[in-house]
């Protein structure tokens, strides 16, 4: 995107009151946002507006391709040359972002996947003031396009995907609507699972709790939700499993597990609080756990450049493994402890 030029305008207002974006600017479309919706590109443009008043101007004509009038629909083309009106930008206070650099299991000039450590917001919003995709433009000033691919829960660790061009997203975006890439978590649940393959076929509701909170349940009208989880190995009281997404909905492997009797440990959402709260402390040979057990191992998809296929995996983080491993230590010693290999390879 290369800004062309500009009308001439001065910018009267004071400390504290809402900045004047003075003069119509003509912006030209680079292949970064080809194939954008004029709406979405102008959001991103004049952030800080008012999505009315975004959408209020785009109505009145006031936005302009190639000099001519558009809808909210239309979809950019390289090349094209864009005129951004004059608006007031509400006067925000400047917020430092740390910058940051995590874990790279792929990088290329399309996509760059991290392995997240667990507690880190993916974005800043709901009291969270910056979150990973935040800190990575922060670190990389110089990258023209950053944006998450998907999201991953704030205490969920594991492969998370942003793209570096728009084309990568869109594509990726493609994919995953289509189910056409493999989503894999390692998940430890309290309960006695039986099934060594079990499919979770239950609808899902998101709603707003009293606490203002994002939650989840299952619900007959809700989106329908396919989670598929195959037993890895047990540990008395515990078991390990591989989740499989077949969509994609907010919590849904959190939601599917609570609602089928097997809340994840660490659970601070939908898990059991007590259990939650006796492991965050150690005890015998068991080592605490102060953190939700659900990381995001694998992921398969095609390249959006290459057309090849590719598989990711991230190993699970040191707290998880100390936990499993001061599992297989209790169950050692136990009498008629199952033997064989543990699947979780460090």
């Amino acid at each position: 995107m290369k800004e062309l030029a500009s009308d001439s305008g001065g910018n009267a207002s004071g400390p504290g009151s809402p900045s004047l974006l003075p003069q119509a600017r003509l912006v030209t479309i680079g292949e970064e946002d080809t194939g954008q919706r004029i709406d979405n590109f102008l959001l991103r443009m004049l952030k800080g507006v008012p999505k009315s008043h975004v959408y209020r101007v785009l109505r009145s004509g006031e936005v302009r391709v190639n000099r001519g009038r558009i809808d909210q629909t239309y979809r950019l083309v390289q090349g094209d040359i864009v005129r951004l009106p004059p608006v007031r930008l509400p006067q925000r206070e400047e917020k430092s972002v740390p910058a940051a650099e995590f874990k790279v299991l792929l990088e290329d000039e399309h996509l760059l996947v991290i392995d997240k450590p667990a507690g880190v917001a993916v974005h800043g919003g709901s009291g969270v003031s910056f979150g990973v995709i935040e800190q990575l433009r922060a670190s990389r000033p110089q990258a023209k396009f950053l944006e998450l691919v998907h999201r991953l829960d704030r205490e969920t660790s594991g492969i998370l995907v942003l793209a570096k061009k728009r084309s990568a997203l869109t594509n990726m975006h493609e994919q995953m609507r289509e189910g056409s890439t493999d989503k894999r978590y390692l998940v430890l649940v309290q309960g006695d699972w039986r099934n060594a393959r079990q499919h979770v076929r239950l609808s899902l509701h998101k709603y707003t709790g009293a606490d203002g909170e994002r939650r989840v349940r299952v619900q007959a009208d809700g989106q329908v939700s396919h989670t598929v989880f195959s037993l890895l190995r047990k540990y008395g009281p515990f078991a390990l499993l591989e989740a499989e997404l077949k969509t994609g909905r907010t919590h849904q492997i959190r939601v599917h597990l609570a609602s089928s009797g097997f809340p994840i440990l660490g659970d601070d959402k939908y898990g059991d609080f007590a259990l939650n709260k006796s492991l965050q402390k150690a005890g015998g040979p068991q080592a605490a756990l102060k953190r939700m057990f659900l990381h995001a191992h694998q992921l398969t998809f095609v390249h959006p450049a290459s057309g090849d296929p590719v598989t990711l995996n991230a190993p699970l983080p040191a707290e998880c493994l100390r936990f499993i491993e001061s599992l297989e230590k209790g169950q050692a010693r136990a009498p008629g402890a199952p033997v064989g290999p543990s699947p979780v390879k460090k």
